[in-house]
This record gives C-alpha cells, sequence and structure tokens, in this order.
C-alpha cells in the first residue's frame, strides 16, 4: 500500500511539480545578525526572508492559535473544519469561512488564483503535497514569509522591521500579536495609518489569547497596556557599497551575512560623511575608509564613499575597490623586502642626492635633498629618492611579484611595465589592497585574503527524531527526491554554506616577522613631517603605526595605520581624479585616521609589538650603518638579522698619503720613500661629493693628485659618469625657443677638472661639478667627459629638431 501511495504522489510531482521558489528580497546583515542593508525584490515588494530561528514560540503560538489550531495534527487540510464550513456556508449560519489550513493558505500564496470551488480543491492538493515536502515549521516559515501587511510588504520580518525597526525575534508580546492579526485584514489594519483600530484589534485578541491560557496572565495585562504609536520607516541602508557588492557576489543568496560590526560601520560612515564635510570649501568631496580585524582578517567597517547618495559628487562609486595611484603607501613594504634579503638595515646612510637611474630623475616631496640619510629616516620622512634607490638595488621585477602575491590585481595585470616609478605611485592600487598590505604587516609579514562574510556559524548535533518522525521523513525525502520542484532547496536557502564564503586557512609568509617588526617600529615614530599640525601634544594621539601617501598632482591622499587590534585605511580625494592643492596625506588623510582609530579602537589593549627572537643587536659606523672598520670612532646600535643582513665592513674614510705641505697626494706608484705623510680623507661616493660641491657643504676634500706622476690611471669604474644627457635617448627640441641640452656627470672626490667633448670634437673644460649647456645639432650625436685623470666615458643620444 506504501509503495502504491509513493507512486501515485511521485506521479503528483511529476503532473503537478511544485511551484517555484518565492523570490525574496537580498538581505545583508551585520556580523551580530541584525539587518545593515535591505532591498526590494525583483517584483518590487519587500518580502525579506524570515529564517526559522526568528520564528519565537510567541508568534507560533499566536498564529497557529488564530490561523489553524489543528496545524500540528492535520496533512495540510483539517476534514471537521472543511465539514463545519460546509454546514455553515451551506445553511446560511454563522460567519462564512473556506476552512483553510495554513497549508492551504500557502498554496494560495504561493498561486494566487480565484476563488472557486474548483480552486479551492486544487489548493487542498497543493496543501498535500507540501505536506510531504516540508517539515511543519518549514510550511509554517513559508506562510511567515508570504503573508500580506499592506502595499508591496509581505512577510513578517518585512513588517517587523519596517514598522517596529526590529526582526521578529525581538519583538515584544503585543508587537507580535500585532503582526499576527494584520494578514487576514491588510486593506483594513494599516499601521501608521490607522493604529487605533489596529490597537482595539491587538487587545481583543490579547484577550482572547489569554483566557485560552496561551500565554501567562501577567504577560498578557502587560502588552494590554502597551501604546501603538508606530508608522512606516525606510528600510535599513547601512554599508550600502558592500552590500551592492556581496549581493551581487552572491546573488542566489536571499540573507548574506556579512562580517561588519553594526556599530563601528554606522560610527565610520558618520564619521567620514562629518569630515568630508569640512573639506568641501577646499574642492575635496569624497573619502573612504576601511577598518580590519588583524586577528581575524574580517572587514568590520566598510565606507566606499562620503556620501552614497551624493550623485554630485558620484558617491556610488566605491572608492574601496577604485584603483588610484598609491603615493607613497609602498614604501614600507619595500624597505622590509629589503631588510629580508640583506640589502639594508634601520642605521644604513643611504645617498640623498639627484640621481639619474636611467633615464629616471625623481625628486623628493619638497623638491630638497639631504645628502645622506638613514633608512629609518628616509621611511619616516617618506623621501622618494632613497626609495628609487633601494627598489634599483632590488629589482624592479622582484618587488612586483611580491605585490601580486599579496593580490595587486592591477600591478599583477601590468607588472610586465613597470619601473621605479612604482616605488612612488607610479603603478595601480586600490584602498582595499593597501589595507591588507599593512596587515600584514601587523601580522608579523603574513598574508592571507581579507573576509567580507562572517564564517558560518556550528551548527549543533540535532536530537534523533522519533520513530513517526522518521517514518515521514523518510517518505517525504523518498518524494522530494523524484520531485524537480525548485521549492527543496528554500529552508536552506541563505543558510548553507556557499564555497565563496568559507575562510580558507591558506597564507603565505611574504616577509618576514623581524622585517616586520622593524617597519612597524619605524612607521610609530612620531618625530615626522607627516604629523598633523599640533596631533603631537593632543591627549587622543593613538598609539599606531602609519604611513601616508600623496599621488602625482595632489589627486589621491591616503594614510594606513594599524596597531594590534585593528588595520584602518583611509582614502580622501575626488572620483573625478581633480586634484587639490590641499589634497595630501598629512594634511587631510591622518586627521581622519586618528578620528577612527579613537573612535573604534579606543579600548584596544595597550602592549605593542614585541621584538621577534630572529632579530638582534650590533654596533654600527655612525657614519655609514656599516660594521665597524678600522677608523669608526662613533658607533651606534642598530637591529640586524643574524645570517641575513650585509656584513660589510665600513670604508668611510680611506688612507691617502699626501706630500708634507699637503698641496697633493701620492699614489703607491709615484710616492717618495721620505717627506710624505699618511692621513684619513672622507671615501664619499661620487653623486655624494658632487652634491656637496654644487651645494658649496663643506667637506675634507681629497688634495689633487701628485702632477708629476707617470702612471696613466684609465680604470673605468673611476671614470667619470655622465648624468646628462641619458644614454641611448631621443631628445626633441623646439628649433624656434633654441633649446639647449644640459650636461652634466659625477666623479670621483680627486677631480677637480673634466673636459667635454661633442662627436670627438672639444667643447670646453668645466669644474667637476659645474653644469654645462650647449646647443646641439639635428642628428645622432656622441657625447664624452673627460677628468683631469686621463679617463674617460661616451654616450649616445639623438636629436631632433620641431619647428
Amino acid at each position: 500500500m506504501g509503495v502504491v501511495l509513493l507512486v501515485l504522489f511521485t506521479g503528483l510531482d511529476l503532473a503537478f511539480p511544485l511551484p517555484s521558489a518565492p523570490q525574496y528580497s537580498p538581505l545583508v546583515l551585520a556580523a551580530d545578525g541584525s539587518v545593515l542593508h535591505a532591498y526590494l525584490n525583483p517584483t518590487q515588494k519587500w518580502r525579506m526572508k524570515t529564517e526559522l530561528r526568528e520564528i519565537t514560540p510567541v508568534l507560533r503560538k499566536a498564529i497557529i492559535e488564530k490561523e489553524d489550531r489543528w496545524f500540528r495534527w492535520h496533512f495540510g487540510v483539517n476534514p471537521v473544519a472543511l465539514v463545519q464550513a460546509a454546514g455553515r456556508n451551506l445553511f446560511g449560519r454563522g460567519r462564512t469561512t473556506g476552512a483553510s489550513t495554513i497549508p492551504m493558505q500557502v498554496a494560495r500564496l504561493l498561486e494566487p488564483k480565484e476563488r472557486t470551488l474548483g480552486n479551492k480543491l486544487l489548493e487542498m492538493l497543493r496543501a498535500t503535497q507540501l505536506e510531504l515536502h516540508y517539515s511543519k515549521d518549514e510550511i509554517l516559515q513559508l506562510y511567515l514569509n508570504l503573508v500580506p501587511y499592506g502595499g508591496n510588504v509581505e512577510g513578517v520580518k518585512s513588517a517587523a522591521l519596517l514598522y517596529f525597526q526590529q526582526t521578529p525575534d525581538y519583538l515584544s508580546l503585543a508587537q507580535t500579536v500585532t503582526l499576527a492579526i494584520i494578514p487576514n485584514r491588510p486593506r483594513g489594519l494599516i499601521l501608521g495609518q490607522n493604529n487605533a483600530a489596529v490597537l482595539r484589534e491587538r487587545n481583543r485578541w490579547l484577550r482572547r489569547f489569554g483566557a485560552a491560557g496561551l500565554f501567562p496572565r501577567q504577560d498578557v495585562e502587560d502588552a494590554l497596556l502597551e501604546p501603538l504609536d508606530v508608522q512606516r520607516h525606510a528600510a535599513p541602508t547601512l554599508a550600502p557599497h558592500l552590500s551592492r557588492r556581496l549581493v551581487r557576489q552572491f546573488p542566489r543568496q536571499a540573507i548574506i551575512r556579512s562580517s561588519l560590526q553594526r556599530g563601528k560601520q554606522s560610527k565610520a560612515e558618520d564619521l567620514t560623511r562629518n569630515y568630508v564635510r569640512r573639506l568641501h570649501e577646499l574642492g575635496i568631496t569624497q573619502a573612504a575608509v576601511l577598518v580590519v580585524s588583524n586577528r581575524t582578517r574580517q572587514v568590520e567597517a566598510y565606507v566606499g564613499s562620503a556620501d552614497f547618495h551624493d550623485f554630485g559628487s558620484q558617491g556610488q562609486n566605491d572608492g574601496v575597490v577604485a584603483v588610484r595611484s598609491p603615493g607613497s603607501t609602498l614604501k614600507p613594504f619595500l624597505y622590509a623586502l629589503a631588510m629580508d634579503r640583506g640589502l639594508v638595515t634601520p642605521k644604513l646612510l643611504l645617498p640623498d642626492v639627484p640621481t639619474n637611474f636611467q633615464g629616471y630623475r625623481p625628486e623628493n616631496f619638497d623638491k630638497h635633498c639631504n645628502g645622506e640619510v638613514t633608512l629609518e629616516r628616509a621611511l619616516a620622512y617618506s623621501l622618494n629618492i632613497p626609495a628609487v634607490r633601494v627598489l634599483n638595488q632590488l629589482g624592479v621585477p622582484t618587488f612586483t611579484d611580491k605585490l601580486h602575491q599579496a593580490g595587486f590585481q592591477s600591478v599583477t595585470r601590468n607588472r610586465t611595465r613597470l619601473g621605479l616609478s612604482s616605488i612612488l605611485g607610479g603603478c595601480g592600487a586600490s584602498l582595499e589592497e593597501l589595507t591588507n598590505l599593512y596587515v600584514t604587516l601587523a601580522a608579523g609579514g603574513r598574508y592571507e585574503g581579507l573576509q567580507l562574510v562572517a564564517p558560518p556559524a556550528a551548527t549543533p548535533c540535532p536530537q534523533a527524531p522519533s520513530p513517526e518522525v522518521k517514518e515521514k521523513l523518510t517518505a517525504s525525502f523518498s518524494s522530494a527526491k523524484k520531485s524537480s520542484g525548485p521549492l527543496l532547496s528554500l529552508s536552506a536557502e541563505g543558510n548553507r554554506e556557499d564555497k565563496a564564503t568559507r575562510r580558507e586557512p591558506a597564507g603565505q609568509q611574504l616577509i618576514s616577522p623581524a622585517a616586520a617588526f622593524l617597519t612597524t617600529d619605524i612607521l610609530a615614530q612620531l618625530t615626522r613631517p607627516d604629523l598633523p599640525l599640533g596631533a603631537a601634544s593632543s591627549l587622543r594621539l593613538p598609539k599606531v603605526a602609519w604611513k601616508t601617501g600623496t599621488s602625482y598632482g595632489r589627486r589621491d591622499a591616503w594614510s594606513i595605520g594599524y596597531n594590534r587590534e585593528y588595520t584602518i585605511g583611509v582614502w580622501v580625494g575626488n572620483f573625478s581624479g581633480q586634484g587639490s592643492p590641499a589634497l595630501t596625506g598629512a594634511d587631510v588623510a591622518t586627521p581622519l585616521l586618528f578620528d577612527l582609530f579613537n573612535a573604534l579602537a579606543y579600548n584596544s589593549p595597550n602592549d605593542w609589538f614585541a621584538p621577534p627572537a630572529a632579530l638582534d643587536f650590533r654596533l654600527v659606523c655612525a657614519e655609514t650603518g656599516l660594521v665597524p672598520g678600522e677608523n669608526c670612532p662613533n658607533q651606534v646600535i642598530d637591529y640586524f638579522l643574524p645570517g641575513v643582513s650585509n656584513g660589510q665592513r665600513c670604508q668611510h674614510q680611506r688612507e691617502v698619503l699626501v706630500s708634507a705641505d699637503g698641496g697633493f697626494t701620492y699614489c703607491r706608484a709615484c710616492a717618495p720613500a721620505a717627506g710624505f705623510r699618511r692621513e684619513l680623507y672622507p671615501n664619499l661616493l661620487p653623486e655624494v661629493a658632487a652634491y656637496k660641491e654644487a651645494r658649496g657643504i663643506a667637506y675634507r676634500r681629497l688634495p689633487p693628485h701628485n702632477p708629476q706622476c707617470q702612471l696613466v690611471r684609465t680604470d673605468a669604474e673611476r671614470a667619470p659618469s655622465i648624468t646628462s644627457p641619458t644614454p641611448n635617448t631621443e631628445y626633441v627640441l623646439n628649433r624656434r625657443e633654441q633649446q639647449q641640452l644640459l650636461l652634466s656627470c659625477t666623479t670621483p672626490s680627486e677631480v677637480r677638472q673634466v673636459y667635454w667633448y661633442v662627436n670627438d670634437q672639444f667643447l670646453r673644460a668645466a669644474a667637476a661639478t659645474e653644469r654645462v649647456f650647449f646647443q646641439p645639432t639635428p642628428g645622432p650625436l656622441k657625447i664624452s667627459c673627460a677628468d683631469d685623470h686621463g679617463r674617460n666615458t661616451n654616450v649616445l643620444v639623438t636629436i631632433t629638431e620641431l619647428d
């Protein structure tokens, strides 16, 4: 008999497949389950899905008592109620009813039809079919998701949020009963319009429920005293940019639980909106903010623009994912990589002088050079020339490969075309990518992707069902397997774990914990130019490590900071790309960063990053930052990575043989047997010596070589280095403006004079640091420079003239 029934119902499923699943309003939740943002469904209705956990015992009792008292006992159709309704309708006694059960109402709500006897019979068949496919709780869930509340509001969750601004599981008894009584009269009992009528009906049903012993007497008395002063509110619209992003990413999920913390999100939106309002008079209209928990990598606040509805300033653009010039924000990552390669340590001195890197001539932000600076000062003061020098030494491919591993998509697409300018903002990056790079520094150099969706909660193991329930479940499952009805996944939709939402354990160590700590230690210093005016004396200055950045043309201002608990990234600018004189990271981005830290992370632990065991101390020469040599009386303590950091000995001074009167020097070949003395002279790099000469900076200069020396010294390594023009370059000059070509070079400190030649024809003699200009002829040119020691260098260029 069971097999026959199974075949019959399977045939019913094939002949009359279940209706399509309801189209729900996409909901984006905060990590705590509260609704952040709601959207209309495709039919322009507010139909927010009520989850099983949101159907409270109070709501369950009120709906079942009012709509279908025998819901738990019948199989979709109540025969007793049918007979009673038929008698009332036939003999005209009592209220005319249709004896509709909750499953029958669900069938009618899924497939609205005219109320006829034939359609009533079809509802009964559908109700029985639903009973075979779903549990009682799932049928009740469907009913509560479809019941009308007037206008375009459907479902108890939609009504609870739009009228009471709470989800159903947070409603009081009076509010729950209010929502239970409206579906039968959605046009007559309209919340916000005729609250008095709704209140009378609510209290009538409360008394009935109290008389039936459905709820405790005291609870009913308290509910009767609760006022009803409600109106329709707008749907929640927090985190509009992330909500839109997640809805597009998971189009089949009715409910998406994000990683955002509601309080932090609301505070970040308010701070950003109010801050940008004060910048409008400076021609700055937008900002974006990202707040990340370093421990979980979960994004806890996501502000894509100052005002999503500000169409004049393109507020619907998402500044978190927009690709912009990162300015100087990549420098900490570069120096950390260079530390891991043993190229630099914090106290190492780097040249900060005008330098030509194969045709690329970077400048510092303030157009000023410092001669030589330590790495920690170069990073703290965000100097450009030392950063380009370190990148040139590390290698652009090594740097861009690491950015590729860190998820920089624009860099990945263009890394074969990127050059030295990438460290100064010559590549593209988003706020999301940059913020996660600093999360990586805070995490000791370990990289993982950011989490926008909260991890699924652990599901408790259910109790074993009774034998009767087992039998029904088995029969339902057998029928459901053969059915093609799309409602099968209805109760699981939105609660299942999508593959894309899983937190994968994958991660990689991009930089060592030691290099990450050293970089953090430098970024936490307060003696730096990008500290906002007056911030150093402020009692609300947060303990953070941070870095600012300003793109070329002052189009983008960045400030990204972190402590042990949080990393916060801030971008300020205009989506149009228009620059502003006031748009710098220090002036307009860092104040907002500090405000966010003080508001969102005020209760963070005070503990700071501790140096890892792999780090050690050593004494280094204060003049170079290298391991002290024979002539290094001034020494300081510096961190280093044992077995990794460069162990080169310092040679900042060299011993020179000088004549008795100090007028000239001797080489080993021409030194006399007596009548000379040994002295120490600075062993400067040629470009540093040339910078000091050009700026008139006093230093102990090496005397000229012995003029009587007969040895011709033409070692190529000491030959002049031509810094202008750039080798193998085409120069386009305007003939009418009579433009000239610059000749310049760097030489060893003993060189006093150089001689310039053009196409092997003598041009003129000049001081070693002198800048020479001449008007070239069109065509190929050979530029030669010889010094007063007989060493020579050549470069080839092409000159093109335009009329």
